[in-house]
């Protein structure tokens, strides 16, 4: 992916975009410019808006990242897209490549998360704490490629940093992620955890959306193409109907 982001769906409602890696969905300490900046250009470029743009953040994903993030176009959409995922009536699905295979070729991971602010890491717990937010995902182990994993996610909660944190602490951290134990930086400083697809029903329409996002222009996850036999239309999607 050349560009910060590419856009997979629009309408008058929300936009869904596939990201870059490296690039903040939002602000933080750096200053540098993000996913949101980016898109309101592109909405007040192509619509020729007059003024401030309205983009409601409906989530968020990490830095090191990519794939699909929602943004809200209206402040009706943001508050019913904002009501789908704290339902949960959304599905999420990541690829994850690691670089050691599950004992078990499905599973379900449950921890209880802490973040510590000032360091932006998080730590996975076996049991409840002080403080802690429970953490639950599934995950499928999808097939090898040059000793590398592909692993499809879905995570239940929505944490900081739920998924690089959950397979660490399973013994498989994912390719690039150093914060959470992976021994190598990737050369571009990115890691290979990507948002994959969406499935949802439209706030306002009432329309299923289901949104597919393509991996990074990158020979290293272009490979894992061929372990995708996702069938999308049945057993994947059934705990929203």
């Amino acid at each position: 992916m050349k560009q910060p982001f590419y856009v997979l769906y629009e309408d008058n409602h929300i936009i869904i975009v596939n990201k870059a890696a490296g690039i903040l969905v939002q602000g933080d300490a750096t200053g540098d410019k993000t996913l949101s900046d980016y898109v309101k250009e592109y909405i007040k470029k192509k619509y020729n808006k007059p003024g401030d743009v309205f983009l409601g953040t409906v989530h968020r994903l990490d830095r090191p990242v990519s794939g699909l993030v929602v943004f809200a176009r209206t402040s009706k959409a943001l508050e019913r897209m904002n009501e789908l995922f704290r339902k949960r009536d959304i599905q999420k699905t990541y690829w994850a490549v690691v670089g050691k295979k599950p004992e078990k070729k499905t599973g379900k991971l449950t921890n209880w998360l802490v973040k510590n602010e000032e360091k932006n890491i998080v730590t996975a717990y076996d049991t409840e704490v002080k403080g802690s937010q429970k953490a639950e995902l599934t995950y499928r182990y999808m097939g090898e490629l040059n000793h590398f994993h592909l692993l499809e996610v879905n995570p239940i909660t929505g944490r900081p940093h739920q998924i690089r944190v959950q397979l660490a602490s399973m013994g498989c951290p994912i390719r690039g992620d150093v914060k959470y134990g992976y021994p190598r930086a990737n050369p571009e400083g990115n890691i290979n955890l990507h948002a994959r697809r969406l499935y949802f029903v439209h706030p306002v329409k009432k329309e299923p959306i289901i949104c597919k996002a393509p991996l990074p222009e990158n020979p290293f996850w272009e490979e894992f193409l061929e372990l995708d036999s996702e069938d999308i239309k049945t057993e994947n999607l059934d705990f929203l109907y």
